[in-house]
């Protein structure tokens, strides 16, 4: 029987999609483990990471390290932290060597100061690259959908940006 290479192909874009979404869950992990050095590995050398906290302040921070050393400060003041993945999607180009995707997620935490729980939710819209046979992240751009009003009174609420 001769193969016409459709079933490998689909069984490499499987593969694809399964690596990057290790690279999503090591970074929720990694994150919440507060493991800066593993958090930094896993982005490529300048990707920018678009911040869009629906606070009128968006802002692009470059590289790994410097992402590790943001979320590092952002949730320092919190005794209780963690990052959950909700669900989501990649798309593995043509090429092989990059993808693209969504990925939604929960931030849940308590406030070391006030013992004060609070949530927020997000979206990454994500660039992925696949360097020296590893994906890592080549752009992401986050907007927030969700948290804890400051007054602890109920959600503020955003939409969902297109794409």
């Amino acid at each position: 029987m001769v193969s016409d290479g459709s079933a490998d192909a689909e069984l490499r874009t499987m593969l694809d999609q399964f690596a990057v979404g290790r690279l999503q869950a090591a970074y929720g992990d990694a994150v919440s483990r507060q493991a800066w050095d593993e958090v930094a590995a896993m982005f490529a050398p300048h990707c920018a990471v678009h911040l869009d906290l629906r606070d009128a302040n968006t802002r692009t921070i470059t590289g790994g390290e410097a992402m590790a050393a943001f979320i590092a400060a952002s949730i320092e003041r919190f005794e209780f932290f963690e990052f959950a993945l909700l669900n989501s999607v990649v798309e593995i180009a043509p090429s092989g060597d990059e993808a693209t995707g969504r990925l939604y997620m929960w931030e849940l935490r308590q406030d070391r100061e006030t013992d004060r729980w609070s949530n927020a939710y997000g979206l990454y819209r994500d660039r992925y690259q696949r360097r020296d046979g590893h994906w890592l992240f080549a752009e992401r751009c986050y907007s927030s959908l969700a948290r804890t009003d400051p007054d602890g009174d109920g959600m503020l609420v955003f939409p969902i940006p297109g794409d």
